[in-house]
């Protein structure tokens, strides 16, 4: 089921949400969701990248019926397509892959916008079809944490992005808890982990290297664009 209408959040309401959610564990602010918001309401997006398997652990545990959006670029690695098949089959998600208008992916494709302009090819291949999907729901779920980049650091749990309010419920674990979290559950990682990728994006764009730095790298380019 697919929510029909469009909620409206006031500033009040959102502050409201940011201050009852704020001394919430990881655990209880999902939770907390779903007595917040119908699941109709609800979109949760993953990439299936470096450690993905934090917040899809947590969702299986608390909300296993919640789909799972993966935007499925066509420039994948060949290891986070297997690893989103292993996750899947893990924690038993309900997964749905969204990709970009066949004509335009096969664009990027011949033209590699990917090299002359990367910004448009996250635009065509990324940011497009899930804008098209996201226009039906009321809340977007993600696992940005605030230590990731510069621009994280300055989002709240919860904000709106356009016509759709965002909700990080891992904003605030450092990187500390994060691993410790990991290490915890036992909780596989993206293969190329281990081969020092600690950000996995579209394989033409990403490069070993620490936190983000490995994403477009040479660029000052920081976000695919989804999440600004």
């Amino acid at each position: 089921m697919i929510a029909t209408e469009k909620r409206v959040f006031t500033q009040e309401e959102i502050k409201a949400l940011n201050k009852k959610y704020k001394n919430l564990n990881i655990h209880e602010r999902i939770a907390e969701l779903y007595n917040d918001f119908d699941q109709s309401e609800v979109m949760l997006t993953s990439s299936f990248a470096a450690t993905s398997a934090f917040l899809l652990h947590l969702f299986s545990n608390i909300h296993k019926q919640q789909k799972v959006y993966f935007i499925d670029t066509g420039f994948h690695f060949p290891e986070t397509l297997d690893y989103k098949k292993r996750l899947t089959k893990l924690y038993g998600l309900n997964v749905s892959s969204i990709s970009a208008i066949k004509e335009e992916y096969e664009f990027t494709v011949q033209d590699e916008t990917y090299k002359k302009n990367p910004e448009f090819c996250c635009s065509i291949n990324k940011v497009k079809p899930l804008d098209i999907i996201k226009k039906k729901f009321n809340v977007w779920v993600s696992g940005l944490m605030e230590w990731q980049s510069d621009h994280r650091a300055t989002l709240d749990i919860f904000e709106m992005r356009g016509e759709i309010l965002k909700f990080y419920p891992l904003l605030d674990v450092s990187k500390q808890q994060r691993d410790a979290f990991i290490e915890e559950h036992q909780l596989p990682f993206h293969p190329l982990v281990a081969k020092g990728y600690n950000s996995i994006g579209c394989k033409h764009c990403t490069v070993p290297g620490e936190d983000r730095s490995g994403r477009w790298n040479n660029s000052p380019k920081t976000e695919c664009g989804l999440h600004l």
